[in-house]
């Protein structure tokens, strides 16, 4: 507490008794404030119950708040306790219990905006009448409303010194414990020093010139200063500067060729090169550059469009406007065209398009080639974003050295090698698209056909003036169709079996298929004949009869004489199955990490 900005002067102001002896803090307390005046008071410390160093420090602030709101002054004495009919042997040593519970409502209120330390098990419920201390001053109302209609039971514990309260007086010539000498300021006067270092100390944070508001101090270097200055001179991008960390680590930069600058958005990290040699109005130039980039949300802005071109349109732009702005000085080698003013974003990308061989040759903050808007946090060492998924470590390895190879024409590579890094750097393609893809290989759309038979009703414009409708052929239709075999043993995941035959479904109605021949097998093959797609994920029932055995299934469909010779064939199982051999165009739909116990003929999709 004595090291926090807001309770400092008023912590090293107060006397804080530990000790057994004289101390004034109940069996069943935490602790007790004794007011002696103005400007000396003491807090009385539980001197042997253990707890936390949070739920202390809590406890402490709690009390601590009285002194500085003059809780434990001599005029709520004379207000309160003999107003309560208290023995006069009892006036000077507490409180009636209405001024203390409402003085603590107060004091947890504003702790729990403070967010000091953390309140010990059962102590500082401020909810359940704090809307009656919700303003300054309202202590006085709150306690006479309890005078009036009595303490609510639940209230019991808002406080630190137990069922009887944690404020008192000092007994007449007694001392406070230890009292200090009594200086010119007043509690009410520390606390507004104290939330004036607060205020300051705020900023230094936001500005990078703290860690946090215990007052540890970072070193200030010019990248830290030039930050500083747009959170206290510069309102447009003051409050952008405060949400953003700073990264200027030289072994960070070096190894993901930041030239000069790079920005984060979704991480809230902007990272800049310590070596660079800049100006220190080049460094508000390149500070706010980046923080534009990020607040315009640039990275999601691109949609289809090339990531480099973007980038450079969007420098364009950018540096235009903190040129008009006469925010710092561009440096050496910034975009900026003066023909472009005016121009959004996605006008000068259209225009840069039409020239790629040009403006590949530019370099942005980052370097050439590179774009300076990254799509996500920079793994730091020792910070959270050290720890990434071992594929996406060497994908994004390979291919931001393959970047870097090519961007300093450092030769030629094998063409192989070439093709195998871009191949890693594309993700996957889920399971449901590649299974999609497999119907439009095999379902192309139907070619329409203009027909009277089926009048068009679109035209409600003119309805007199009789107009064709379309439609696909019956016969091309009806020719649309394709088989399922399903393992429905009672080791398939209800779940995941689901999710399959939703995709099935939905694919097969989106492709015109009118019909689909269904067959069920666990320790048999089961006919189920023809089915409407839409039918298929509703009336499958999963059978707990062991084993599954498939091929009959498989066999059942190729010599069914109902069933179309060119006809595939879809199989979706667990793995857990006999050997399967398929003649016709087929494919097999399993779980993810499931095995087949054999070599498949056709493509796997596996359920994620």
């Amino acid at each position: 507490m004595r090291e926090h900005p807001l309770l400092g002067p008023a912590a090293r102001r107060a006397t804080w008794v530990t000790d057994a002896e004289g101390n004034r803090c109940p069996p069943d307390g935490w602790a007790v404030v004794v007011g002696a005046g103005p400007r000396a008071g003491a807090v009385h410390l539980h001197p042997s119950r253990r707890a936390t160093a949070p739920e202390w420090t809590w406890a402490g602030a709690h009390a601590l708040l009285h002194l500085a709101f003059e809780h434990a002054d001599e005029r709520h004495l004379s207000g309160w306790s003999a107003a309560a009919g208290l023995p006069a042997g009892r006036a000077g040593a507490g409180f009636a219990r209405p001024w203390p519970v409402a003085a603590c409502l107060a004091v947890n209120r504003f702790l729990a905006r403070l967010r000091i330390g953390s309140p010990p098990p059962g102590l500082g419920h401020p909810t359940a009448h704090d809307h009656r201390v919700a303003v300054a001053g309202a202590e006085e109302e709150c306690a006479r409303w309890f005078r009036t209609e009595g303490v609510p039971p639940e209230l019991g514990d808002v406080g630190v010194g137990g069922p009887h309260g944690d404020l008192a007086h000092a007994r007449p010539g007694a001392a406070v414990g230890g009292s200090r000498p009594s200086t010119s300021a007043t509690w009410p006067e520390l606390l507004a020093a104290g939330l004036a270092d607060a205020v300051a100390a705020a900023v230094d944070v936001a500005g990078g010139a703290l860690d946090d508001l215990s007052g540890r101090r970072r070193a200030s270097t010019a990248w830290r200063r030039a930050l500083s200055w747009f959170v206290t001179a510069h309102p447009l991008l003051g409050g952008l500067a405060g949400g953003f960390t700073l990264v200027e680590d030289a072994d960070v930069v070096r190894a993901h060729g930041i030239a000069v600058a790079a920005v984060s958005p979704v991480g809230g990290e902007l990272y800049v090169n310590p070596q660079a040699d800049l100006t220190d109005d080049e460094r508000r130039f390149v500070i706010a550059h980046e923080l534009l980039h990020a607040a315009l949300r640039h990275d999601s802005r691109a949609g289809g469009r090339d990531p480099w071109l973007w980038n450079v349109a969007c420098d364009f732009v950018i540096n235009d406007w903190l040129v008009q702005l006469e925010v710092g000085a561009p440096p050496a080698g910034a975009l900026h065209d003066a023909a472009l003013r005016g121009l959004s974003a996605e006008e000068v990308y259209d225009r840069i398009a039409t020239d790629r061989r040009r403006f590949r040759r530019l370099a942005t903050l980052r370097g050439v080639g590179l774009v300076d808007v990254l799509p996500g946090r920079l793994p730091v060492p020792g910070g959270p974003a050290a720890a990434v998924d071992l594929d996406e470590f060497y994908r994004r390895s390979l291919a931001d050295g393959l970047a870097r190879h090519a961007s300093a024409d450092r030769g030629l590579l094998p063409a192989g090698l070439v093709e195998e890094i871009r191949a890693l750097s594309h993700p996957p393609v889920p399971w449901d698209v590649r299974l999609a893809r497999w119907f439009d290989e095999r379902f192309p759309p139907l070619e329409r056909r203009r027909t009277y038979a089926r009048a068009s009703r679109r035209q409600s414009a003119s309805p007199d003036i009789p107009r064709p409708g379309r439609r696909a052929p019956d016969e091309d239709a009806q020719a649309r169709t394709f088989g399922v075999v399903l393992d429905t043993s009672g080791s398939m995941d209800p779940l995941l079996l689901g999710t399959g035959l939703g995709a099935i479904a939905s694919y097969a109605v989106a492709r015109d298929v009118s019909r689909v021949r269904v067959v069920f097998c666990d320790a048999a093959a089961h006919d189920n004949g023809w089915m409407d797609p839409l039918e298929i994920a509703s009336r499958v029932r999963v059978r707990g009869r062991g084993g599954t055995v498939l091929q009959p299934g498989v066999d059942l469909i190729e010599q069914a004489a109902d069933f179309p010779p060119d006809g595939p064939l879809l199989v979706v199982t667990d793995g857990a199955c006999d050997r399967v051999s398929v003649r016709r165009d087929h494919a097999f739909l399993v779980p993810a990490g499931a095995r087949l116990p054999f070599v498949p003929r056709g493509p796997v999709f596996r359920m994620v």
